[in-house]
């Protein structure tokens, strides 16, 4: 009977982490990550408070990822799915129903963009996600300069007009007092209309 309890008490302790990783997978965590981070900033992103808030151990957050720098780099990959790539998605899937253009600047400037602070403020400080904002950053200018392109402006034209179109967006992106959507409207009209004329 001592023995029996004895041998369940090691099982839970050598096995606890594989019960816990069949219950949170890789993609929980990343998901929690992001929230942590839009909300509290990169310096949250450590495994204990994140398991914490989580309400499992450490353990199942080493089940999934090495080290803490490898799941900053998942997190960094994830962001850039999230932030680049779902959106580029949705506007090519609405491109024919609106004007591509329009459709993505309503997004991006309908958006809370917290999680975009956070990882630019997170790039101030480490090279990983300094490298992750600025292939961002390139990804995200060559496919705006693409939608200009596409409306048959010259590549010098669309190239400078995307560039001023992301610092429209960065501003917005990290201004404490983004318009009401209200306000927000003509300005994206105003947008497009300078960006394909």
């Amino acid at each position: 009977m001592v023995i029996d309890r004895r041998l369940a008490a090691v099982n839970t302790l050598v096995y606890g982490c594989c019960i816990m990783a069949d219950q949170l997978s890789a993609q929980d965590w990343l998901d929690q990550g992001l929230k942590t981070l839009a909300a509290r900033g990169f310096s949250a992103l450590k495994a204990e408070p994140l398991a914490r808030d989580m309400g499992v151990s450490r353990g199942s957050f080493y089940w999934h990822f090495a080290d803490i720098g490898a799941y900053h780099a998942a997190i960094l990959k994830r962001w850039r799915e999230v932030a680049a790539e779902a959106i580029i998605a949705h506007v090519e899937q609405a491109s024919g129903e609106a004007e591509p253009l329009a459709v993505l600047l309503r997004l991006v400037f309908s958006e809370r963009l917290a999680l975009e602070r956070a990882v630019r403020s997170w790039a101030a400080f480490d090279n990983g996600a300094r490298n992750a904002v600025q292939a961002i950053d390139r990804r995200r200018l060559d496919y705006v300069e693409g939608l200009i392109r596409a409306k048959g402006v010259a590549p010098d034209v669309a190239r400078a007009r995307a560039q001023i179109l992301y610092w429209a967006f960065l501003g917005y992106a990290l201004s404490d007092h983004p318009p009401r959507k209200s306000h927000a409207d003509p300005i994206i009209e105003e947008l497009v209309r300078m960006a394909v004329r």
